[in-house]
């Protein structure tokens, strides 16, 4: 029997829709400017033909649940939201064909990517990394997963509302990198494993959050995501 020096953290997981049992979170990839609007409104536009994607990763314990009331974080005065389309891999896959990537879906849910954009953009035009600006504890928000094997969601609407008012609303038939691409292209880095979650990036209309609001998002066909902001700690 293995004994620690203390207990380790619990096994961060999500509810799964129409089950019982959780969905153990392995690992948070997120698509970096996968919609060129957003990508045009940071600055930094997208040229497809020249370009591949890029990702981050936050631990997973930076994941919060849909509905949850969490912290307005410390050390930021401009807390961002981003909405996006999630993906849960299914099965193992490395160096995926993007015709076979349907292969190793398990489902899909809606999730908010929350950033702390001032520290974010400091890190950015010095050439350094993002943690600070994007790996923020409780800041990975997903809903519940909707088993959805084998299916490549090509299009959707998607929107996000801060107090009821329109913040957000696109599509994701608007993603530069599909579904197929993202799992093909992200594969021949990783060895994806069942539990992966994979955020696919935000269309425009990225804006700051304070204490008292109250998020809502939704994905066409998928899920609805929720969030409310507390008070600094």
């Amino acid at each position: 029997m293995t004994t620690y020096l203390f207990p380790p953290p619990p096994v961060a997981a999500v509810p799964v829709r129409g089950h019982a049992g959780l969905f153990p979170v392995n690992r948070l990839f997120f698509v970096g400017r996968n919609y060129h609007a957003h990508a045009v409104e940071m600055g930094k536009p997208v040229d497809k033909s020249v370009e591949r994607p890029f990702y981050f990763t936050k631990a997973a314990q930076t994941l919060a649940r849909s509905g949850a009331t969490t912290p307005y974080p410390s050390e930021t005065a401009n807390y961002h939201f981003e909405m996006e389309l999630v993906l849960a891999i299914g099965k193992p896959g490395f160096r995926v064909k993007a015709e076979d990537a349907h292969e190793i879906i398990y489902g899909y849910a809606a999730g908010l990517d929350m950033t702390r954009r001032d520290l974010q953009l400091v890190a950015r035009d010095k050439g350094r990394p993002w943690d600070t600006g994007k790996d923020i504890e409780e800041g990975s928000v997903c809903s519940e997963i909707v088993p959805m094997e084998s299916v490549v969601v090509d299009h959707g609407a998607i929107a996000l509302e801060v107090n009821g008012a329109t913040k957000q609303s696109s599509d994701v038939n608007k993603l530069i990198w599909n579904i197929r691409e993202i799992i093909a292209d992200l594969s021949t880095y990783y060895h994806l494993q069942p539990g992966d979650l994979i955020y696919t990036g935000t269309p425009e209309g990225v804006g700051a959050v304070l204490p008292g609001d109250r998020i809502t998002g939704r994905v066409e066909g998928v899920a609805e995501v929720a969030l409310q902001v507390g008070p600094a700690e």
